[in-house]
């Protein structure tokens, strides 16, 4: 989710579903290290519990960029070792990794000796013609060997070559199934499964199979899912989409103020009507007024008032 969940889109999920544990977009350890764009680390208390993703291969860089993320307040460090996108390759982090679990191992290892916070892994299936049952197994083996307690697994494989990112979402095929199969093998271990869910329905089958469920691109085009989940998992009530928004109006109110420009938080508020009478004029409010100089909240107000007369 890089360039998606950013601290605007995390505190608009938070408002959202108070439940669910909130993961930043993966953040490089150099980022951090070498490049000091501590900038990278800010959030907000609202967005409680949320995970920073890094993402990285030297252990001792990773033992550096974990320590600011506990120093900044992050409930947990998750190494991502599942992300298939080119620059990830080339910086030889990401899905790549999965074909090193010996230094995938060392590097979790490192981080948990320097940090009190959970340290947990973000994987694929497998990798390229990597990708037998049994090199799940014996990456899983070595995760446990080196600590790891909790294991977010995207039932996909992932094509490092001739598949782009986009691809690498859709033409692998599911196998939730095996997902399980690691689930009733390691009992020990708390398995979360990723890729494909898009429904409640879908969230409570898994849950009678894995520990917890990780919903991705789906939360971020329909972000009211999130909600529907509150609902059926917790017993919440249903806010309605417009008081969802009447909350977001003190913290967009206080980021103009510091200067943050309109759009870069309402890129993140453009899938809450999806599916709705109204959602695309909502949308076109929205992408066409948030980028002209001086757009404030009564550009929201107007997207908000244009889904009420067509409903």
């Amino acid at each position: 989710m890089m360039d998606w969940t950013d601290r605007h889109c995390r505190y608009f999920h938070r408002l959202l579903s108070p439940h669910a544990r909130l993961y930043t977009e993966m953040v490089t350890s150099a980022a951090l290290v070498r490049g000091k764009q501590l900038r990278l680390l800010e959030h907000s208390q609202q967005e409680h519990p949320v995970a920073l993703q890094l993402g990285g291969s030297d252990p001792q860089e990773l033992v550096e960029a974990a320590r600011f993320g506990a120093q900044a307040g992050y409930d947990e460090i998750n190494l991502n070792v599942g992300c298939p996108s080119d620059r990830v390759q080339s910086g030889r982090f990401g899905a790549c990794l999965m074909r090193e679990p010996v230094l995938v191992g060392d590097c979790v290892k490192a981080m948990r000796d320097a940090v009190s916070v959970p340290v947990t892994v973000k994987c694929r299936i497998g990798v390229d013609d990597q990708d037998a049952y049994a090199d799940l197994q014996h990456f899983t083996e070595t995760m446990l060997a080196a600590g790891v307690e909790i294991l977010a697994v995207h039932a996909r494989k992932a094509w490092l070559q001739g598949l782009s990112p986009k691809e690498n979402r859709e033409i692998p095929p599911l196998d939730y199934e095996r997902v399980y199969r690691l689930k009733r093998e390691f009992p020990q271990l708390r398995v979360i499964i990723n890729g494909g869910i898009t429904t409640v329905e879908a969230v409570q089958e898994h849950l009678g199979h894995v520990d917890g469920v990780m919903l991705g691109r789906a939360a971020y085009h329909d972000p009211y899912v999130l909600v529907r989940v509150e609902e059926a998992l917790h017993g919440l009530p249903r806010p309605s989409r417009d008081s969802v928004l009447q909350h977001m109006r003190p913290y967009i109110e206080a980021e103009l103020a510091r200067g943050t420009l309109l759009k870069h938080i309402t890129r993140h508020l453009l899938g809450l009507y999806q599916g709705e009478p109204g959602a695309r004029g909502f949308r076109r409010i929205l992408s066409e007024g948030a980028h002209q100089p001086g757009a404030g909240w009564s550009l929201i107000e107007q997207a908000i008032a244009s889904v009420r007369v067509v409903a």
